[in-house]
């Protein structure tokens, strides 16, 4: 058992977090933020209870509108956790792969880059929570399931294994097989998420895990496996 690796899910600072609370301003501003608070509400309630136990009603309240406004931007439960999913993972996958095609450095570099960035946005914040949820109840809900495998899981890899075989071509990386070695690269980040928003969230006193130092660790471990072999001069 071990000591939360940051604070609760719920405090942390992310983009779709709960906003402070509406500003004096009209009415057209205050609507046209309302997709956004709903999809902040949605996350907070997803990771606190759970996919099936959250109700439309309790994000709707969380949000201060009614039922009936959610459904107008949302029409299902289902939906709004897509959107939820789109918004919090979605988007920085996609900023991800967009870096990634303009980066001009080492393969080791864009890779150590890659995974800090994918830590700063799960690791760090309440939406790492959701691939908990995901973890927890994608048996029950399949067409979830395939959803998140196609929005998040498969681009994720897809990004991974290209930058490994680009450094594979270059001769910067050993010719490991690349969808193995992304396996073995997210493992232990994917672990630190899950800890964060299940023992880490309780207050059990055991050995700290320090997300940072695991991950120097892990990245140095892997990095230099992956290296190859300088030539040899004679």
């Amino acid at each position: 058992m071990s000591r939360p690796l940051s604070p609760p899910p719920d405090a942390a600072p992310v983009a779709c977090d709960p906003p402070a609370g509406p500003s004096a301003g009209t009415r057209r501003r205050r609507k046209e933020a309302r997709p956004q608070e709903l999809l902040a509400a949605a996350l907070a309630l997803f990771v606190e209870k759970g996919y099936a136990a959250t109700r439309s009603e309790e994000v709707a309240a969380r949000a201060g509108v009614s039922k009936g406004t959610l459904y107008l931007y949302y029409a299902s439960k289902e939906e709004l956790f897509k959107a939820m999913v789109r918004e919090c993972l979605g988007s920085p996958i996609a900023e991800a792969r967009a870096m990634a095609e303009q980066f001009e450095g080492s393969m080791t570099e864009l890779l150590a880059l890659l995974l800090k960035e994918w830590w700063a946005h799960m690791g760090q914040t309440a939406a790492g929570g959701i691939c908990k949820i995901m973890m927890a109840e994608a048996r029950n809900f399949p067409e979830l399931a395939n959803f998140f495998l196609d929005e998040v899981i498969n681009p994720s890899h897809e990004q991974l294994v290209a930058v490994i075989r680009r450094g594979i071509a270059a001769g910067e990386f050993r010719p490991v097989p690349p969808d193995a070695a992304v396996q073995v690269l997210i493992s232990p980040m994917l672990h630190m998420v899950l800890h964060q928003h299940s023992f880490g969230a309780c207050p059990l006193h055991g050995p700290a895990i320090d997300a940072d130092a695991v991950l120097s660790v892990q990245l140095d471990l892997m990095l230099n496996g992956l290296l190859a072999a300088p030539q040899s001069k004679n």
